[in-house]
């Protein structure tokens, strides 16, 4: 497996079905997403990723993601979080469980650039599976199901790229539909 080092920060946010805007911009969750806005101007854009949005903001991690990068974003939709078992998205959200909310974002997260052309190339060069190295330490395995990729965490969770190549001025979103959780 290639395991890929942090190469600058990468967020992997992953954001609703892929639509072009007529100025060659991506529609993520009824929003146009412009490149020349960075990740958390253009997810707080998206009516798929409000979950998300206040999670970043309750984990104090605007400020991060809004900075100059690259980061690689697996962004996860409102109905991802929504899969989680009932009040999980309350208890992280609350001021006392910081420090955990921080973990699973900071796990969605890839130092670098990676378009789905690079991580595609990853999962080809490590025979079917690539391993990527997230902000918080943990790691995420990408691998290639019916033509999709597929994102494996530490506990086992599976989750597809829905969206793929949301360009952003400090990195790249890629939508998924599931959480995706650091092993224990």
């Amino acid at each position: 497996m290639r395991n890929l080092k942090h190469l600058g920060i990468i967020c992997f946010l992953f954001i609703g079905g892929t639509l072009m805007a007529q100025n060659g911009s991506t529609m993520v969750g009824g929003a146009e997403m412009y490149p020349s806005k960075n990740i958390v101007e253009n997810a707080s854009q998206s009516n798929d990723h409000t979950t998300l949005v206040a999670a970043v903001k309750a984990a104090g991690l605007v400020e991060t993601l809004q900075g100059d990068g690259p980061f690689t974003v697996f962004a996860p939709t409102n109905a991802a979080f929504e899969k989680l078992p009932a009040g999980t998205v309350e208890t992280l959200l609350k001021p006392e469980n910081k420090e955990q909310l921080q973990a699973v974002l900071t796990y969605h997260v890839v130092a670098g650039d990676f378009s789905a052309n690079d991580v595609v190339a990853a999962i080809k060069e490590g025979d079917g599976k690539a391993s990527f190295e997230t902000v918080n330490g943990g790691k995420l395995y990408a691998m290639m199901d019916d033509g999709k990729v597929k994102l494996k965490d530490g506990s086992g969770n599976v989750a597809t790229v829905t969206i793929t190549n949301v360009n952003q001025s400090n990195g790249v979103i890629h939508v998924i539909d599931t959480v995706v959780l650091p092993g224990k």
